[in-house]
Formats: structure tokens, sequence, C-alpha cells
């Protein structure tokens, strides 16, 4: 049933400026929208036939930009609270029966995302068309989760927590964070890096594609390549860290560069460490 929805979204993405105003194309991507909201369709998903083991939907990022190429600006929300955007992308709407907790401050789901029962959406946060996340999840204050993140399940993502998303090259694969991982507040996660499962992430740690981190248990160094996108280990504590500038005007004048370090990997201490996340959730 997939095949033939592929079929026509791939058909109307391709006819450009012409699928503006089109019934047919709006019914398609409409369709898309539903499937992603439901979790019937993801924007990335596990495939261990593939290297990085996610296998990225090049056709439902192309869905989701035809949503913005026909979407039409017009007005939403009530009298107080007044917002300007597509027609195709309105707020997502939760009911109990839905099982997501949103607490009342400022909580933003845009329409097209899948947010699974069991997750806990915390004022102010945002979670952006495409993205995908999963059972037992808290999004907490100020944490964005950006278009097609993928998000596992029971992950904490902390205060100010950025997930970086991406909808174009249409072929690039978007942040990964697997199963049971602990992403510490004011981090930052970008660029299709993927954090396996069970990793944590200390508060301000930022990695992109070309931040290299320094493995001090393995005696590693990981980084992106041209194929793979960086890859942070499964049960890694990963931390900020420093590395010297060794030549020129930086070395002359004592400076350093942001490095993030593995100095760990998850152990009962570190379980310890986290219950009082489970007892939150």
């Amino acid at each position: 049933m997939n095949g033939d929805l592929q079929e026509r979204i791939e058909h109307w993405f391709a006819q450009g400026a012409a699928a503006v105003g089109n019934a047919e194309a709006e019914a398609a991507f409409f369709e898309l929208r539903g499937k992603l909201e439901a979790g019937e369709l993801r924007a990335a998903e596990p495939d261990a036939s593939v290297p990085l083991g996610w296998r990225v939907n090049g056709w439902v990022k192309r869905g989701i930009l035809l949503g913005f190429r026909i979407g039409t600006m017009t007005e939403m929300g009530g009298e107080t609270l007044r917002f300007i955007d597509k027609h195709t992308f309105p707020v997502r709407k939760f009911v109990v029966a839905d099982g997501v907790r949103v607490v009342p401050g400022g909580v933003s789901a845009r329409s097209g995302a899948y947010v699974a029962k069991g997750v806990a959406l915390i004022p102010p946060s945002y979670v952006n068309v495409g993205a995908y996340v999963d059972e037992g999840t808290m999004v907490d204050s100020h944490a964005l989760v950006g278009s097609c993140a993928q998000v596992g399940r029971r992950v904490h993502l902390s205060a100010a927590a950025q997930i970086g998303g991406v909808l174009e090259p249409v072929n690039a694969s978007p942040v990964i964070i697997e199963d049971d991982c602990l992403i510490g507040g004011n981090t930052g996660v970008y660029e299709g890096t993927v954090v396996r499962k069970r990793a944590v992430l200390a508060a301000g740690t930022v990695l992109t594609r070309g931040t290299p981190v320094y493995d001090l248990v393995k005696g590693e160094i990981y980084k992106a390549t041209a194929e793979m996108p960086l890859v942070i280990p499964e049960g890694a504590v990963v931390v900020p860290g420093s590395r010297a500038v060794s030549k020129g005007k930086g070395a002359e004048w004592g400076l350093s560069l942001a490095a993030p370090v593995i100095v760990k990997y998850r152990d009962e201490k570190t379980e310890l460490s986290l219950v009082l996340e489970e007892i939150l959730r």
C-alpha cells in the first residue's frame, strides 16, 4: 500500500509548481502526513542490512517537502493565541487516549510528527514534522526534536537539549538517538549524528559531523566519513573536553578546541544515577 503512496508522492514532487493547488497532490500529502503521525511511516528506520543499521526513506522527506510546496499561508489558533503557517502543517492535537502527557505552558508538536504513548512533553518544547519520538521518552523544557529526527524508547532529552533535524538533502541521515539514552542539558546533536543505545551525553556536549570524539577507554578517535556520520558507541558516557592547538598562533596563545571525550561506559553506578529519571517518567 505504501508503494502506491510512494509513487504518487514521487509523481507530484516531480511536478514542481504544477502540484500547487492540485487536489490529488494534496490528498497524497495528507495521506503521508497521517501515516507519519501514526508511526506507520518513518523518514528513517532500523535496517540491519545496511552498515549504519538505519535506512533513510528519501521519498518520505520528499513528501514532507511537497507539503511545504503546496501549502498556503493561513491563520490558525484562537482569539488570544494566533499563528500563521502553511495550512498543510497545523499544530498536532492530542487527546487523552493518545497517552501523551502534554504539560501546560507552551508545547508544540507539528502535524506529521509521531509521538508515542507514554511520551512526556514538558513546556516549552518543540517536535517538528517527520520526527519520531518513541514510547516512554521525555522531551524536557526548551528541548527541540528537529524535522525527521528519530528518538528511541525511554530517552530523556534534558532541558535545552537540541536534536537537529534535516530535510535536505533528502538522502542525508537525520539525527538518531537510540533507546535508553540520556541526553544532558544544553547538549546539541546535529548533522546526522547517531547516538547508540544506552549512551549518556553529559550536559553541554556538542556533536556535529565535523566533531572528533576521543575514547579514553578504548584508545580510539571517532569521526564522520564521506559515507558514514559520526556514531557514538553503545553505552558510552561522553563529556565535554578540550584538545590543545599545537601549531601557529593557537599554540602560541595557549588555545584549545572543544573535544567531546568518552570517559567511561555505563555501569552499575551510572545506572543508579539514572533511577530518578525512571521515577520522573
